[in-house]
């Protein structure tokens, strides 16, 4: 095995975001590129400014691709530097003298390794979370497809595993519906101004781009260093900072809040599809792809793969984002360590959420819903899931504990006996006096006993048409 090779992340041990689209937005080249569009365009900024000639800011975009680079090399030089801008700096530098030895001198031009990396890093950021942006919004259009489909569709509604009282599946599927477009609303705000260029230099007081600019014969003042942080804020499509934040590290903490959000969204939809998708319960099953789900062990098997992907993404999220938050806590003007320990946990918050977005797609596009096991489930208990409604008729007329007692002790009687509660009840001389024997079949019927369910439904499908 080469040492290439070995070195190699394929995905092999997180299958959630092999091969999907967010793999190759925020990998190893596309990480490379998103710091060379930073260079490119903070050099385009200066060149706005006057304070590097137009040529110059050419050259420096013309050469800044990643695949001029020696990629495995820039990892193995950041040994000696503990980060890889340094030693791209001085790579890209000769790429660009290769193209323009005059531009050369321009690369860079006042800057530091933070301000590259970071503004890199939210560029990867932008381009993976519109990536999860997108996926989530069509995931979210399926859902609303269930929902309406299915906003009549009984089944037993279920607290702590046990059934409960009726409700439907497309209720269900609204409220799935409705943490993902949360999701998606999160992301938006991230895109929306919420990523920011880095723009600080050596310690946060943009010392360095001010003195190049006195150089070259622009006055190094405030302003300047205010319209710079908007020109290089327009040339990469971030946004700008209230304040250079090599030590404040806000958008960071930002963006993993909201990859734990968008893949604890994703988890639910996940776990209840795998409870729902139990051999014994078989209320609903992923799309049938042949070959997909196989045991090694047991042939008659289909495991829910999908599922189990998005799972297993919300489980690691949340963790990785609690280390990107903890690095908040960093000292002085730059940390030594607590920078560098964001990068892989980022990354692979990204990976994911990505991936995790990317499958709940098709999770949700084929999810398959068996309507006749819902109503046999639902059945299963029969007309104890009613209980509440009939508590609720007599306590007017027994006192709200009395009732409660009586249904309490029915339901007992129902189930130990295996007898109907409803014949439990109409020999219980308190609920025939209330109660005729149509009465009580009717209010015992879990089908007429789903509450403002569909109402609710309708209220999410229309404040969805028109958001």
């Amino acid at each position: 095995m080469t040492a290439d090779r070995a070195g190699l992340d394929s995905g092999l041990l997180s299958p959630v975001r092999a091969g999907t689209p967010v793999e190759r937005a925020v990998g190893d080249e596309a990480w490379l590129q998103a710091m060379l569009d930073a260079e490119a365009a903070l050099a385009r900024a200066q060149a706005r400014l006057g304070t590097v000639p137009a040529r110059a800011a050419e050259a420096i975009t013309g050469a800044a691709r990643a695949d001029r680079l020696d990629l495995r090399g820039l990892a193995v030089a950041a040994r000696e530097s503990a980060n890889p801008v340094v030693g791209l700096v001085r790579a890209f530098t000769a790429v660009v003298a290769e193209r323009d030895p005059e531009a050369a001198e321009y690369v860079h031009r006042g800057s530091t390794s933070q301000d590259v990396f970071d503004t890199g890093a939210m560029l990867v950021c932008d381009r993976a979370l519109r990536l999860v942006r997108a996926d989530l919004l069509r995931t979210a259009v399926a859902l609303d497809g269930l929902a309406a489909r299915h906003r009549d569709t009984l089944m037993a509604g279920r607290t702590l595993t046990l059934h409960a009282v009726p409700t439907t599946f497309g209720l269900k599927a609204a409220g799935w519906g409705l943490l993902v477009r949360e999701a998606a609303d999160r992301v938006d705000r991230l895109l929306d101004g919420g990523l920011p260029v880095s723009l600080g230099g050596a310690a946060g007081t943009l010392a360095g781009y001010l003195q190049y600019s006195a150089v070259d014969g622009t006055p190094a003042t405030g302003e300047y260093a205010a319209e710079l942080a908007k020109a290089f804020a327009a040339e990469t499509g971030l946004a700008t900072a209230a304040l250079p934040w090599h030590a404040l590290r806000s958008p960071l903490a930002d963006v993993a809040a909201a990859l734990a959000f968008v893949t604890g969204a994703l988890g639910k939809i996940a776990v209840d599809v795998q409870s729902m998708g139990r051999t014994e319960v078989g209320e609903v099953a992923e799309p049938p792809v042949a070959g997909r789900g196989a045991s090694s062990a047991m042939p008659h098997k289909r495991n829910p793969v999908l599922a189990t992907l998005i799972r297993s993404a919300a489980l690691q999220v949340p963790a990785l984002a609690g280390a990107l938050t903890q690095c908040l806590v960093t000292e002085d003007e730059r940390s030594g360590g607590v920078w560098h320990a964001e990068w892989l946990l980022l990354r692979e918050c990204l990976r994911l959420a990505g991936g995790a977005s990317h499958t709940a797609v098709e999770l949700c596009e084929g999810l398959v819903v068996h309507e006749d096991r819902m109503r046999a489930n639902a059945a299963a208990t029969g007309a104890l899931m009613s209980s509440e409604r009939i508590a609720a008729v007599l306590a007017p007329l027994l006192g709200k504990a009395t009732a409660k007692g009586l249904l309490s002790e029915a339901a007992g009687t129902a189930e130990r006996t295996g007898r109907p509660l409803a014949d439990v009840l109409a020999e219980d001389p308190r609920t025939a006096s209330a109660l005729d024997a149509w009465e009580l079949a009717e209010l015992l019927d879990p089908a007429t006993y789903t509450g403002a369910a569909a109402s609710l439904v309708d209220r999410a499908l229309e404040r969805h048409r028109t958001s």
